[in-house]
């Protein structure tokens, strides 16, 4: 149960190439069962009922398990890792996250206090680095002092009197470019799209493809559903990296938010991909190796997970959420 710490266990192992026989049961109402970075599909959960699954890893690591249903203000609690040994390589152990170092309450409300009255400008911001205190152009800062902390540190600084409120929020912006890089910035726009923007959007205001069918998800789950954060909000710069850190870590940007992760794995992607290019499932079979009754088994899955009842409606959601491109589409 959500308001009893969640799943139970919480943690468990499990070696590369054994199967994990699971058993799974509710006390209080239905829920959804899925794994994190693992084929295989969601399962009901039904109170009163044991509903059993088998898991096979292929590599080690830490994998999430999580409910994928709305189940009440406690969602957030109703996950848990599987750490996988075995194979290759071990994995190697994590460490502990920086919110629990500082001590964060991730679930306090956390205002901005200030915000700037035009967007910044990292490029202009640049041009001040080096009149800027040294101790505040690090990681460290990066990590553990919101936007607006720094700017208020820059706003208080006696050598920084001169600069008008703006400036310093083009310092603040260079200093969060500063602590990045091109090939970063990529590999982030990639996994928001293929991680996020299904929910959050394709510009981070909330309004992707599902939210906007969260009516519908409504009815079909039997639970209520929060709209996704607005990224855009400049409410957000009270935030720091560490606080918004440890609430991925944890499970969302709040106690709302379902599974987060890819919505589907690579090979249904590459399955949907060929069968938006108009191939047979028994020709997407062939092509990857399959046969057709796994290629309708991946089909199935992918319908369910974007919420579609044909070919065309989970292709046109993969087109827009950025998953495919339009041309591929026949």
């Amino acid at each position: 149960m959500p308001e009893d710490g969640g799943w139970q266990p919480g943690h468990f192992s499990a070696r590369v190439g054994e199967p994990l026989q699971l058993r799974l049961t509710a006390d209080d109402m239905v829920h959804g069962f899925a794994v994190g970075r693992h084929d295989s599909p969601e399962v009901e959960v039904r109170p009163g009922q044991v509903s059993e699954l088998t898991l096979d890893f292929d590599e080690p690591g830490t994998y999430t398990y999580t409910c994928t249903r709305w189940c009440g203000s406690d969602h957030w609690r109703m996950r848990g890792t599987i750490e996988v040994r075995g194979g290759e390589r071990d994995a190697e152990p994590a460490g502990t996250p920086l919110y629990v170092e500082l001590g964060l309450d991730i679930d306090a409300p956390h205002p901005a206090a200030v915000v700037p009255a035009v967007t910044p400008s990292a490029a202009r911001g640049e041009r001040l680095n080096a009149a800027l205190p040294q101790e505040l152009l690090t990681r460290r800062t990066f990590m553990e002092m919101s936007p607006t902390g720094v700017w208020l540190a820059l706003r208080s600084h006696p050598a920084l009197q001169p600069l008008g409120d703006t400036e310093l929020w083009d310092a603040v912006a260079a200093l969060w470019r500063l602590n990045t890089t091109p090939e970063a910035l990529a590999l982030g726009e990639t996994l928001y799209s293929r991680n996020c923007a299904a929910c959050h959007g394709g510009s981070g205001a909330g309004d992707g493809v599902f939210a906007q069918a969260a009516g519908g998800m409504d009815g079909m789950r039997g639970h209520a559903v929060e709209a996704p954060t607005d990224f855009t909000d400049p409410a957000l710069l009270g935030a720091s990296n560490a606080l918004l850190q440890g609430k991925i870590l944890r499970g969302g940007m709040g106690t709302g938010m379902p599974a987060w992760g890819a919505v589907l794995t690579d090979r249904e992607l590459e399955v949907l991909r060929l069968a938006a290019q108009g191939f047979t499932n028994k020709a997407v079979g062939v092509q990857l190796g399959i046969s057709d009754r796994t290629v309708q088994g991946h089909l199935a899955r992918i319908y369910a997970k974007l919420d579609a009842n044909s070919r065309t409606e989970a292709v046109m959601r993969a087109v827009a959420l950025g998953w495919l491109d339009a041309g591929v589409a026949s």
